[in-house]
């Protein structure tokens, strides 16, 4: 996946957790998914790396997120807006 397209994904997921704001303990559980999936993250491409690093990971994050999500129903937006931070630590990245 060219890293520009998983760009659009994570920021599209990002947005979709910050809409949940409006509901205080959904928004909780998700950015404690979130989280968990940026722990996991640090520990799968660690301090360096760049946004086509990032996106190279993404291919196959599923199989490894189910393991440290609890929403399931909401993997794809969970995983992408923890992608979508990660992303700010990459070597390349520009908003």
């Amino acid at each position: 996946m060219p890293a520009e397209s998983a760009r659009q994904e994570w920021d599209e997921g990002y947005r979709r957790v910050q809409s949940a704001r409006s509901d205080r303990r959904r928004y909780r559980a998700l950015m404690a998914d979130v989280d968990s999936v940026r722990d996991e993250l640090r520990r799968r491409v660690g301090q360096t790396f760049t946004v086509t690093e990032l996106a190279g990971v993404y291919l196959d994050a599923d199989s490894w997120m189910r393991e440290v999500v609890s929403d399931r129903r909401e993997l794809p937006v969970i995983g992408a807006a923890a992608f979508h931070l990660h992303a700010r630590g990459a070597t390349d990245y520009s908003p």
